[in-house]
């Protein structure tokens, strides 16, 4: 296996101590080892959060932003993810009902390669991230996100958040093989493999393949650890999950 790209973090791991403390917070990330993280919230501040980050010596490449449910503008998106210096905006999630025929998931595909066309203007990338049910959720026996996948412009990629993947059923490694080079973002995180939030694990400690997931991500550009949440110290959580990234040569 091959030097990995630069391990980030999304910032939704640690929004409980991000929202008493912004520049506190990318500090101890920076004191850990962090040079890029994955914000969640564009739209609140971009001007605060662009100089947050570059105080603490941190980019942002990818982050989080709605645009295939329509509640948020484009164009305000893809401003603010100039003025922090974004190059990959992702949809994080749609309503699962969307997701149950290919009607309505052929509607979602739409919606990310109209957004897509549009971050294209900008210099920009527009990708998708999945949760368990897109890949539970099957339409002619197909997982509904495979389905989705074959309806994308080809400028639109793919964040597969691995742990999800794995609680929806997959083989995850055999589904990057599948996916190819249209996944360019893993959300690697581990535990148990369920959908109990707070029983994830550093990662490295519980029962997810990371290296064999990672060997897998040939079109992979920006790994990002992740904790839907975490039972003991989140920061303590961080530095394990980016003391063993680093060890499979991140």
């Amino acid at each position: 296996m091959g030097t990995l790209p630069t391990l980030s973090v999304q910032l939704y791991s640690v929004r409980r101590p991000l929202a008493e403390d912004l520049r506190g917070t990318l500090a101890t990330l920076a004191e850990i080892g962090l040079t890029t993280v994955e914000p969640y919230d564009l739209l609140t501040d971009p001007i605060g959060l662009r100089d947050a980050l570059a105080d603490n010596g941190l980019t942002a490449p990818s982050a989080h932003t709605r645009m295939a449910s329509g509640t948020n503008d484009l164009d305000q998106v893809f401003d603010a993810a100039k003025t922090v210096g974004v190059q990959i905006v992702i949809d994080p999630m749609t309503d699962p009902s969307r997701w149950t025929t290919r009607e309505d998931i052929s509607q979602v595909a739409a919606d990310l390669n109209r957004a897509g066309e549009k971050a294209a203007g900008y210099g920009l990338t527009v990708g998708y991230h999945n949760h368990a049910f897109e890949w539970e959720n099957k339409i002619d026996g197909t997982p509904a996100l495979e389905v989705f996948a074959a309806l994308l412009d080809p400028t639109v990629v793919l964040e597969l958040d691995t742990y999800w993947a794995a609680v929806g059923g997959q083989d995850v490694p055999a589904a990057l093989r599948r996916l190819g080079d249209r996944v360019q973002l893993l959300h690697l995180k581990d535990g148990p493999i369920n959908k109990t939030n707070l029983d994830q694990l550093p990662l490295g400690d519980g029962a997810m393949p990371v290296a064999e997931i990672v060997a897998a991500a040939e079109g992979l550009k920006i790994p990002v650890l992740e904790f839907d949440d975490y039972a003991g110290d989140i920061f303590d959580g961080v530095r394990r999950g980016f003391e063993f990234a680093r060890g499979l040569g991140t």
